[in-house]
């Protein structure tokens, strides 16, 4: 995974770069709370994997799509914004959340906003017509997803019983087709063939499941201080994830630890899960999400930007924060 640190890193360059042009000198209080979470920082994960996926189909293709890479950053944006309100969370990458720092209607249509540029600059990319209208009918059928699997986790809040191919579902929509639009829009843009588009779409897919499920076991084992979240949140708040669902299933209570928990206490639920084989199995379905998207990728040439994006699918699951 040598080259794919240097890689993220360069494109969070790149669409920093386009945020500071295109949202932040931008007029306006609106515009402000829309640019608000944006400049804030973040991984960029998702632009880098739209070019990835073009310069895959087609090398060097990634320089002609950068403002669909830019739409989907923006896209996941609106997506944190909409999520901060519904779940009154007060900070977000180190800064105040956006309904937090104007009001909850701000919020609402800074998020809104987000929604409708993300849209106008996939169709300012240097592609073929046809392409940008697959593209946006892409990206449209994603967030329509996003919300309901959204619907989906805050239904699981008032249950018990919620299963494994629930949760699953649930994470598809939430989180996978999100990665998903991202790696088929940029095969799609990058010139791809049906075969190609649907691989690196499947392979975007089931990495962004796999990523989701270790951002739960990240929320277990990492602490605060390197996280930059509350560690054993969801433990505390008895959500239902993949963790506590394997849990349920070997006969653990896991009810104990939904409290204030000191650093002893989370280690205690830390050890039971470990010895009952929880965590191995969580971490098992995960690894076997990005081997199967890797085997997508088979049909793809040979390529750097091929084995950089095995590499993103591996960093998914390895990665402690």
């Amino acid at each position: 995974m040598s080259d794919l640190p240097s890689y993220l890193e360069s494109v969070a360059k790149t669409i920093d770069r386009m945020i500071d042009r295109d949202f932040v000198d931008k007029a306006g209080e609106l515009n402000k709370a829309s640019a608000h979470l944006l400049a804030a920082g973040g991984k960029r994960l998702r632009p880098a994997v739209v070019m990835l996926s073009a310069d895959a189909v087609t090398p060097g293709s990634s320089d002609e799509i950068l403002q669909a890479a830019l739409a989907l950053e923006v896209t996941h944006t609106f997506t944190l914004i909409h999520d901060d309100i519904m779940d009154d969370d007060r900070m977000r990458r180190g800064v105040p959340t956006v309904h937090t720092k104007w009001d909850m209607p701000t919020g609402i249509l800074a998020g809104d906003v987000l929604y409708a540029r993300a849209f106008e600059h996939i169709c300012m990319t240097n592609s073929k017509d046809d392409a940008k209208v697959r593209a946006v009918k892409m990206l449209a059928r994603a967030c329509a997803d996003i919300c309901e699997g959204q619907h989906m986790d805050m239904s699981f809040e008032h249950r018990s019983d919620v299963t494994e191919g629930e949760y699953l579902e649930m994470v598809r929509m939430k989180t996978g087709v999100l990665y998903a639009a991202a790696a088929g829009i940029g095969a799609v843009l990058g010139g791809g063939n049906v075969m190609q588009v649907k691989a690196l779409y499947n392979f975007g897919l089931n990495t962004g499941i796999a990523f989701q499920i270790q951002d739960d076991l990240i929320d277990l084992l990492t602490p605060a201080e390197k996280s930059g979240k509350d560690q054993a949140s969801d433990l505390r708040e008895g959500k239902q994830t993949l963790i506590m669902i394997k849990a349920r299933e070997k006969g653990l209570d896991l009810k104990k630890y939904q409290k204030d928990l000191s650093p002893a206490e989370i280690n205690a639920a830390i050890k039971e899960l470990t010895d009952a084989g929880v965590l191995d199995e969580v971490q098992k379905i995960a690894s076997d999400l990005v081997a199967d998207s890797n085997r997508h990728l088979s049909i793809l040439p040979p390529s750097k930007e091929r084995q950089l994006l095995m590499d993103v699918g591996e960093f998914f699951i390895t990665r402690s924060y």
